[in-house]
C-alpha cells in the first residue's frame, strides 16, 4: 500500500502488520500468503510483530475490551493488538503510541487516529489495574477449550505446553547427506559466527533463528530448514533400497526430501494442492533429488506400496507457536472433525500398502483424537494391522509437537 511513512519506521510495520492481523480476525489462514503482499523491506517487522500479537491474542482481547465501547473497524482493532504487543516489549511507551497513531493516520482516511491515541494512552494510565483484572484463561493466551483438552490429556505438562506455546520457535536444520556432513556444515556455520549444536546425525539447532539466505550452501541444497521432530519420521520408517513409497500428503516436501536423502526408492510424493506440489518440486529441484510429484488426494490413492508416509491434515495444535494463527482459527468441533478425515484417510492408505509393509501415521497435534485415539480405533477394526512403534513428542524449547504410530501389515 502506497505511504509517506518511512520503510525503516515502526508505523511502516504498523500499517503492514495490522492488515493482516485483521484477515485472520476475519478467519484466514496466514498460509494463504497474506505477508507476500508487504514490502520485502518491510517483512520481517511485519511478520515478527503479526505472529507475535497472535500468539498472544486472548490476553489482548481481555485488555482491550474494557476500553472500547464498540469493536472498531477491523483494521483499526489490529492496529491496537498490535500496539498493545509492542508495548509489552518496548521500554518508550510514547514512541509506540506515536507510532501508533501516525500508521492510523493511513488506515480509513485517518478518521481513527484520535480512538487510536485516547485508547493507547488510557491503556497506559490504568495498565496495572487492567492487567490486574485479565481472567486466567486469557493469561493463557490460549483458547479456553484448548487449555482445557489440554489439562485432560496431560495433567502434569498442560502448563508447559501452553507456556511453549506463547514462545517463539526454535529455527534447526537437517543436513543433506547426499552433499556435506554435520561436521563439515558445522564448521560452515562457525566460520560465518552462527552458533548451532548437533542433533542427532543430520541435525543441527541453531543458537538463534535467521533469514535463509544466512545460511552458507542452502541454494545449492546442503542444507534444509526442519523442525528436529519433524526430522523423527526420517528414523522412524527403515526402507530397503529400491522400495516403492508413498508421501501421501507431501507438501511442503521436507519429509518426502529426507527419505530421499536417506535411502535410495523410488519415492511418489502427492499433495491435494497443485501449487503446494509445485513447491515440493522446487525442494526437490534445489537438493538434487529425484521423486515423482503427483496431484491427488489421500483419500482417494490407488496403487501398490512397500511403504506409506501418512502425514495427515490436522489441527496444527503442536505448531501452534509456529502457526499462532490456528489459535484464532480453530474451533473445538474442528478436532472431531479432523479426526473423521484422518480416519477415512488412513483406512484408504491401508489398501494400497502390501502385505508386510509399513505405513507411518503423523501429525503435528497433541490432541489424543487425532493421535493415540486414531489409532486406538483403527488397530480395533483392522485385524491386519500391528502397531510398532509410538511416540508422542510434546513441544519444547528444542522442537514442536508431534505424533508418530508405525504400522505393520502383517498379511
Amino acid at each position: 500500500m502506497p505511504s509517506a511513512l518511512a520503510s525503516n519506521s515502526l508505523a511502516f510495520a504498523f500499517l503492514h502488520a495490522a492488515p493482516i492481523v485483521a484477515t485472520v480476525m476475519g478467519g484466514k489462514s496466514l498460509a494463504d500468503g497474506a505477508l507476500d503482499a508487504v514490502p520485502a523491506a518491510a517483512r520481517p517487522a511485519a511478520q515478527d510483530m503479526v505472529y507475535g500479537v497472535l500468539r498472544r491474542h486472548a490476553e489482548s482481547e481481555a485488555l482491550l475490551a474494557p476500553l472500547l465501547k464498540n469493536r472498531p473497524y477491523p483494521e483499526i482493532h489490529a492496529l491496537l493488538f498490535c500496539a498493545l504487543h509492542r508495548l509489552d516489549t518496548w521500554t518508550d511507551a510514547h514512541t509506540v503510541v506515536d507510532q501508533a497513531v501516525q500508521a492510523a493516520g493511513e488506515l480509513e482516511g485517518g478518521r481513527y487516529k484520535g480512538l487510536v491515541n485516547g485508547v493507547l494512552r488510557n491503556y497506559l494510565r490504568h495498565q496495572d489495574e487492567l492487567v490486574d483484572a485479565v481472567p486466567t484463561t486469557a493469561r493463557y493466551r490460549h483458547p479456553e477449550w484448548w487449555v482445557e483438552k489440554l489439562r485432560a490429556a496431560y495433567p502434569d505438562d498442560w502448563q508447559d505446553i501452553v507456556a511453549t506455546g506463547n514462545e517463539p520457535p526454535p529455527m534447526s536444520l537437517r543436513i543433506n547427506r547426499r552433499k556435506t556432513d554435520v561436521s563439515g556444515y558445522l564448521s560452515r556455520l562457525a566460520a560465518e559466527n552462527i552458533g548451532a549444536t548437533v542433533r542427532e546425525d543430520y541435525g543441527l539447532l541453531l543458537d538463534h533463528p535467521l533469514p535463509v539466505n544466512r545460511l552458507p550452501g542452502f541454494v545449492e541444497g546442503e542444507v534444509s530448514v526442519q523442525d528436529l521432530g519433524a526430522q523423527r519420521a526420517g528414523d522412524l520408517l527403515a526402507l530397503a533400497p529400491g522400495s516403492s513409497v508413498l508421501d501421501a500428503c507431501a507438501a511442503p516436501g521436507g519429509k518426502a526430501a529426507h527419505l530421499l536423502e536417506a535411502y535410495d526408492i523410488d519415492l511418489t510424493a502427492q499433495d491435494i494442492d497443485p501449487a503446494r506440489c509445485h513447491q515440493i518440486k522446487q525442494n526437490l529441484r534445489r537438493l538434487a533429488l529425484t521423486g515423482r510429484v503427483l496431484t491427488g488426494d489421500a483419500l482417494t490413492v490407488r496403487g501398490r506400496f512397500d511403504a506409506i508416509l501418512a502425514d495427515v491434515p490436522c489441527s496444527a495444535s503442536g505448531i501452534a507457536r509456529r502457526r499462532p494463527d490456528v489459535k484464532w482459527l480453530r474451533r473445538a468441533g474442528d478436532i472431531s472433525r479432523f479426526a473423521r478425515t484422518q480416519g477415512r484417510m488412513l483406512a484408504n492408505l491401508w489398501r494400497s500398502l502390501v502385505p508386510g509393509g509399513q505405513l507411518l501415521y503423523a501429525t503435528c497435534s497433541v490432541f489424543p483424537e487425532e493421535n493415540g485415539e486414531q489409532i486406538k480405533n483403527f488397530l480395533s477394526r483392522q485385524r491386519d494391522a500391528r502397531l510398532g512403534i509410538e511416540e508422542q513428542w510434546l513441544p519444547t524449547a528444542e522442537h514442536d509437537g508431534f505424533y508418530y504410530a508405525l504400522l505393520e501389515k502383517t498379511a
